[in-house]
């Protein structure tokens, strides 16, 4: 079993930043961040591999976000920058063992973009 706690998000500004982290038991060999915007369903926005040479973005966050890990410490972070208000969002941290299988989940942290 894997257990995965984010913290970080909270209440920022359009174009502001705000990075995500996500304490994990250990990783998978997948790592990701989805997220689900109010009354929307489940968006993957991010993805790295084990190894952390391989990064992958949806489309809307691709130049804005950044993911990466720190092995040492097992924790799992999101770099959001010029955030948008369609970002506005609930961001779970996701471990798979297969690419995109989202086999663990963490509790959620909200993260909220409004003036």
């Amino acid at each position: 079993q894997v257990q995965l706690v984010e913290s970080g998000g909270g209440l920022v500004q359009p174009g502001g930043s705000q990075t995500l982290s996500c304490s994990a038991s250990r990783f998978n060999l997948w790592m990701n961040w989805v997220r689900q915007a109010p009354g929307k369903g489940l968006e993957w926005v991010s993805g790295i591999n084990i190894a952390g040479d391989e990064t992958y973005y949806v489309d809307s966050v691709k130049g804005r976000f950044t993911i990466s890990k720190d092995n040492d410490k097992d924790t799992l972070y999101l770099h959001m920058n010029n955030l948008v208000i369609e970002d506005t969002a609930v961001y779970f941290c996701v471990g798979s063992d297969e690419w995109h299988s989202f086999d663990y989940w963490g509790q959620g942290t909200q993260t909220t973009v409004s003036s």
